[in-house]
């Protein structure tokens, strides 16, 4: 008896997916609950599990586009576990790298590029010049192994595995490479000299195609409608940052023993956006339809930057949220971003979005609105800048901040207001706590 492996639904406007990497072999047995595939979607990283015990069969290979629905792989039950051996685990390349390597000089770390190629690989496999494309099989190899042998050109056929069940390694890979170099050194003939290499006619090899994840063309699509259907303007200020600093060196041994996180900037700037919002409550606002929608809570999304591309998770209730809580419910979606863990609900809904472009250096920018909400809030890099003070230039610890606003619903008074209430916030922060 065979068990489908189907992929299942993952909200209302998810209709397919990208499936990005196969946890197991092909025929390999498989534990229940085990962790099988990872899909790609255009909001989230989603890991599929087994649904029953048994030799699992795929029906669509790494980079196959998947609907909502459809079956991709079955597993039949009636097979027999292996004797004595323990549930298969997901494959490793690190792993294979250490087994398969005879010759310690040609065993590698990933490098942070291997690894990003492994999340955005191209959906189709190498072809090769002597093999017809139809006969590599995607899961043959691993992701590292087949993103060397495309690098390489090398017929994989050609090379004999030593790791595990005879797969290729990347130390096969890379030995067969060094032996292709050794025999392509010409032998000397008397009087007979080299012919001068052939310039390359393949203008390809000068660039690298893959597709766009599905994050990305969602992340594309978002910004492009935001452009075309909002009328973005944008307004700027500056902020003093001394007493934020103040208070968070007074205080940061503290908050960490009480809260085992530290106090960042973030939260008194969540906590600044919730107080302009309640002193102008005409920008937490949406357009739907031909109404205006007001919004009485306060669900901010803060902007956070992975390897995929930019994820906005939602705090939900902000108003009601302390310091501790709005510094750990950041820390947890940041680690769950980057681990590819966010869900669809962690980033649904959302009033307002903040987005520090200064984590990255970034001096000044105008953000893009995240459609339907009608204001956006750029954080920037902290420079020490002159200034005067009571008539006296002294050097302080300053940040621009940009505040992208829907015209159609916000005017500029009104945008203007919510930035100065911003900066009164951050440059008094008993403000935050009176409620001023």
């Amino acid at each position: 008896m065979s068990k489908e492996v189907i992929i299942p639904a993952l909200g209302e406007s998810i209709t397919s997916g990208i499936l990005s990497s196969w946890k197991v072999d092909e025929g390999s047995y498989v534990e229940l609950d085990q962790p099988i595939y990872e899909l790609e979607t255009d909001k989230i990283t989603q890991e599929g599990l087994a649904d029953a015990s048994g030799t699992i069969k795929f029906l669509a290979q790494e980079g196959d586009e998947v609907e909502i629905g459809a079956t991709i792989a079955t597993i039949d039950e009636s097979a027999d576990s292996p004797t004595g051996a323990t549930p298969v685990i997901p494959k490793n390349d690190d792993e294979e790298n250490t087994q398969g390597s005879e010759e310690p000089a040609l065993e590698q770390k990933e490098t942070v590029s291997e690894v990003v190629a492994k999340e955005e690989r191209t959906i189709h496999e190498p072809e090769f010049a002597s093999q017809p494309k139809s006969t590599v099989k995607s899961t043959t190899h691993s992701p590292a192994v087949r993103k060397l042998l495309e690098e390489t050109g090398i017929n994989p056929s050609s090379i004999k595995g030593t790791g595990k069940d005879g797969r290729l390694t990347k130390g096969d890979v890379l030995k067969a490479q060094n032996q292709e170099k050794v025999d392509a050194i010409p032998r000397e003939v008397a009087s007979t000299p080299s012919p001068a290499p052939s310039p390359k006619s393949n203008s390809d090899d000068r660039v690298t195609r893959r597709p766009l994840t599905p994050i990305r063309r969602k992340i594309a699509s978002r910004l492009v409608e935001a452009q075309q259907t909002a009328a973005i303007l944008s307004t700027f200020n500056e902020v003093d940052l001394s007493a934020v600093m103040a208070l968070r060196k007074s205080h940061q041994d503290s908050f960490v023993k009480a809260n085992g996180v530290k106090l960042g900037f973030m939260s008194f700037f969540v906590k600044a956006v919730v107080h302009a919002l309640k002193a102008v409550p005409g920008i937490n606002v949406r357009i739907e339809g031909d109404q205006l929608v007001e919004h009485h809570y306060y669900d901010i999304g803060v902007a956070v930057g992975t390897e995929r591309g930019l994820v906005v998770p939602v705090l939900r209730d902000c108003d009601q949220m302390t310091f501790a809580e709005i510094e750990q419910g950041i820390v947890g979606f940041a680690e769950k971003a980057r681990s590819g863990g966010i869900t669809l609900e962690d980033m649904q809904g959302g009033c307002f979005t903040i987005t520090n472009g200064g984590i990255y250096g970034s001096l000044l920018s105008t953000p893009i609105i995240n459609p339907p909400q009608s204001g956006i809030l750029g954080m920037h890099t902290i420079q020490e800048r002159a200034v005067v003070r009571n008539g006296e230039i002294v050097a302080r610890p300053m940040m621009y901040l940009a505040l992208s606003y829907d015209h159609r619903v916000v005017d500029g008074k009104e945008a203007v207001t919510f930035l100065v209430k911003i900066k009164e916030a951050i440059e008094e922060p008993a403000r935050l706590a009176l409620g001023i």
